[in-house]
């Protein structure tokens, strides 16, 4: 009940963002711009430490250590980005949502995590309209439950591609939470003016 209510109170938050100009993607941009999030040098890098990670925890332990099992979960992880921005492309062209995160840029700290959560749980339409974001989500849990296709039987489970599908929608937030407020940390650090 409580989570029910802090969702209807952060989707209520104005998003302060429509002030941004809109130009709509056209479908090579959303191809371009979901293969910039697939294979460039940020995604490569996060493919690689979240390998990492799973290589630490041993998951799963039927890969094994050494070079052959961080090679197997580096493999996986690629994989599974690779099906997740196919499925995100192919359903924000179809849907014709938009994939970009518009920020506030005004407003609280906590007035701006809330448009970053509103960000991953909403998006635009091609016609600057908001809507749910399908696409987010189904790319989300789609590439998730897909991608446990080739995990050991043990966890190809609906419960694990629902964490991983939810744990890639914590990954968009955080993405979102950069976006917002890594252009005003770049500019106190470098010490600069809009």
């Amino acid at each position: 009940m409580r989570s029910m209510l802090v969702l209807g109170i952060v989707l209520a938050i104005p998003i302060t963002g429509f002030a941004q100009p809109f130009t709509p993607l056209g479908v090579n941009d959303k191809l371009s711009f979901h293969i910039k999030r697939t294979v460039g040098p940020l995604a490569l890098v996060g493919d690689a430490a979240y390998a990492g990670i799973l290589q630490e925890a041993d998951t799963p332990t039927e890969w094994g250590q050494g070079g052959s099992g961080y090679g197997k979960r580096f493999a996986s992880t690629l994989a599974c980005s690779g099906l997740h921005s196919a499925l995100a492309f192919g359903l924000d062209s179809t849907l014709h949502e938009d994939p970009r995160y518009f920020r506030a840029a005004s407003g609280g700290f906590w007035r701006r995590v809330g448009h970053a959560v509103r960000g991953t749980l909403l998006t635009r339409t091609d016609r600057g309209t908001e809507t749910l974001s399908v696409w987010r989500l189904g790319s989300a849990y789609g590439a998730a439950y897909l991608s446990n296709q080739w995990y050991p039987g043990r966890l190809n489970t609906v419960a694990l591609g629902f964490a991983e599908g939810s744990l890639q929608l914590g990954f968009d937030f955080l993405s979102n939470v950069g976006s917002e407020f890594g252009p005003d940390l770049k500019r106190k650090i470098l010490h600069r003016k809009r």
